[in-house]
């Protein structure tokens, strides 16, 4: 994940503040999505057993506990261990995409050192992927990651990219994507769509996040909202369905309520609290039972 300037990591997830001096106040776009229910158990269920069956020590460990007890807890990882790898890969093959956009822009970038990182990790196939499809599609950048406020809903983000494609308005949110065993990219959650509408319902972009100068948002009536999967073999571009835009934006407004609630609770104080048993029955008002009255 990208790091924007004014985004912090906090106990209520991703939050933004209005300027670097500033503590954060409302949540990122991530943040509100991540509040909708998703199972993932069978999936961390598979990546650890196919770590444990995969690993070469457990012939030899079956007869030994307590290498057998290593090689089930380096398993019980393997979840956590290539989501984390994803992550760095996705934010690698990200901060390239910014870079091809700054060099467009004719302004200050690392492309070549950055080009130069995904090839040492084996991973250039992504930029070169992403290169063809650049060029195919004429992107024309206008803003590579831009922050938006919207103060109404009370929420923040950052876009991967504005640009015109074909002469129109394009709001873009880049997706780094496996291959499936078809040589084609994996298709995208569909929670995109609601990241995008997040974005074009903004009421103000970040002029400069020291001061914290904020302006109207020029581009909350872009005609297109894409999702673009970035895959080794191929890039595919998916445009969001304006039929449903209104769907989406609803449910995550819901979702940023959700958020509101579960911080709420949060901070309300200790939800459970001890309790002492009923005093016993011949106790008298005065302490005394009446044995000792008598």
């Amino acid at each position: 994940m990208t790091a924007p300037a004014l985004a912090h990591q906090t106990a209520y997830g991703r939050m933004y503040s209005r300027s670097l001096s500033e503590p954060p106040s409302v949540p990122s776009i991530t943040s509100v999505i991540s509040q909708a229910p998703h199972a993932l158990d069978g999936w961390f269920g598979y990546m650890s057993a196919n770590a444990l069956g995969r690993d070469p020590r457990l012939p030899e460990a079956l007869g030994d506990q307590a290498k057998l007890r290593a090689c089930i807890r380096e398993a019980a990882n393997a979840a956590t261990v290539y989501r984390d790898e994803a992550a760095a890969r996705g934010d690698r093959v990200h901060t390239y995409c910014e870079q091809v956009s700054l060099r467009a822009l004719g302004q200050p970038n690392r492309l070549e050192e950055c080009r130069l990182e995904l090839a040492q990790n084996g991973e250039e196939a992504f930029a070169a992927r992403f290169d063809e499809w650049w060029d195919l599609y004429q992107v024309e950048p206008l803003a590579p990651e831009i922050t938006v406020w919207n103060s109404e809903v009370g929420y923040a983000g950052t876009l991967d990219l504005v640009a015109k494609v074909a002469g129109r308005t394009c709001l873009i949110d880049y997706k780094t994507k496996g291959t499936d065993r078809y040589g084609k990219v994996k298709n995208m959650d569909a929670k995109v769509v609601m990241q995008l509408t997040a974005g074009l319902k903004a009421v103000e972009s970040l002029v400069d996040a020291e001061a914290g100068t904020w302006e109207p948002w020029a581009h909350g009536d872009a005609p297109i909202l894409l999702g673009v999967a970035i895959g080794e073999t191929e890039v595919r571009p998916m445009r969001a369905n304006p039929k449903v835009l209104a769907n989406h934006w609803y449910k995550f407004c819901a979702l940023r309520r959700a958020w509101e609630a579960s911080r709420n609770a949060s901070e309300a104080g200790d939800p459970l609290l001890p309790i002492a048993p009923p005093p016993s029955e011949d106790t008298t008002p005065g302490g005394t039972t009446g044995a000792q009255a008598n």
